[in-house]
């Protein structure tokens, strides 16, 4: 909630609101805590001007019971954003309060129309939220704060478009751009759903992946080594739970909720969840370690379970970054060496002690052999004793 409350006041608040009874009640209710009484004021700014975008947001957000309601406030703020909109882009550079409450009717324009295209796309509705996407990244080219291209990426895949997955990708998977879980693992779903159907692990380390398939492990352990957490959850070896308001990038919350609304995209592709299972865990061979550099991005944050474990439910089991294991032999290697030399230090500092203590060992060591020679005497004739001394 705080979180939330954090962004409502960045995005739909600005200096000149004072100026405005009924922006004035808004930016008293976005800092109201309690969901009830942030209505209530959303309500009264609405009787105040019947046409304040921010109050049918927040109706939108915090009463509507169904997406169908949602959808209907949200259309009621487009119309009111709209408006301002267009009001305060022609007054924007008569001063700095002017181009501050610019800024503010335009982003509560953008958050409408991506909203509504959210709500068409959760009502099967896909083509239209496509649209609507598309409108509002020609309309507004720098919106990759708000990510409408992972929701679009997202409707694009549920109609099979993958042509057109492909061209926004082209777009925005580019090094100058910030990553996410969505971007790096539909562009290793585009390239294992070109070999997928046909590969076979036990092929494939007979013959050598081909160019294809090196491509899509790549891509594969691209997406893993920006966030680790996905795959148990593609590959149902962790229960999905619903996904948080707020997530954090490369943690496991991004990781819930990209797989809650893409793991049906990943089961359409035949053999793409088959890929992913056979290869992921290469990624770790890969990384340097320990983890003070990473491969292809910054090394992974130490920091994101604490975050996670906020923002995920206290009943789910956090996913935390695997470890990566020291084989055996390094492991008894060390030990040994340690060993060693330490009683080399010992017999060093303390030879005379040490010499009792060798002495000792060796007569413990070797009294129970002897005793077992003496009883395998006993049973064994003499002739077998001294034919094996022959030998």
């Amino acid at each position: 909630m705080n979180l939330s409350a954090q962004d409502h006041q960045t995005f739909f608040t600005c200096d000149t609101d004072s100026l405005r009874p009924s922006d004035a009640v808004m930016q008293k209710a976005w800092r109201e805590r309690s969901p009830q009484a942030r209505i209530k004021a959303a309500y009264q700014a609405l009787n105040v001007y019947n046409d304040c975008a921010t109050a049918y947001i927040l109706l939108a957000e915090e009463e509507a019971t169904t997406i169908s309601d949602a959808e209907n406030f949200f259309q009621q703020a487009l119309k009111a954003g709209e408006s301002a909109y267009r009001k305060s882009q022609q007054q924007q550079h008569l001063s700095t309060q002017h181009e501050a409450q610019h800024r503010r009717d335009t982003n509560v324009l953008i958050y409408a129309k991506r909203r509504l295209a959210i709500c068409a796309r959760r009502l099967g509705r896909v083509k239209e939220a496509v649209k609507i996407m598309r409108d509002l990244m020609k309309e507004f080219p720098l919106l990759s704060m708000v990510k409408i291209h992972e929701n679009l990426l997202e409707a694009l895949l549920e109609l099979q478009a993958y042509a057109d997955v492909q061209a926004v990708l082209a777009k925005y998977d580019d090094i100058s751009l910030p990553k996410s879980a969505t971007i790096c693992y539909t562009a290793a779903l585009l390239k294992a759903r070109a070999v997928s159907e046909r590969f076979s692990p036990e092929s494939a380390s007979r013959r050598g992946l081909s160019t294809a398939e090196m491509n899509a492990v790549e891509a594969i352990h691209r997406a893993v080594e920006f966030n680790p957490h996905v795959p148990k959850y593609l590959l149902e070896m962790k229960s999905l739970v619903m996904p948080p308001e707020h997530i954090l990038k490369r943690g496991d919350s991004e990781a819930v909720a990209y797989a809650f609304f893409h793991l049906q995209h990943w089961k359409r592709v035949e053999g793409a969840l088959n890929l992913m299972h056979c290869t992921w865990e290469g990624t770790f061979r890969i990384l340097p370690y320990p983890l003070e550099k990473g491969h292809l991005f910054y090394p992974y944050p130490g920091c994101t379970e604490n975050v996670d474990r906020e923002l995920l439910p206290a009943f789910h089991d956090v996913s935390v970054y695997p470890k990566k294991e020291l084989p055996f032999f390094i492991h008894f290697t060390a030990g040994l060496c340690s060993f060693t030399a330490m009683l080399s230090l010992l017999t060093h500092q303390f030879p005379e002690l040490m010499g009792v203590f060798a002495k000792t060992f060796l007569v413990t060591l070797l009294t129970p052999l002897s005793f077992i020679f003496e009883k395998i005497e006993s049973i064994m004739p003499y002739n077998f004793w001294n034919q094996l001394t022959r030998l």
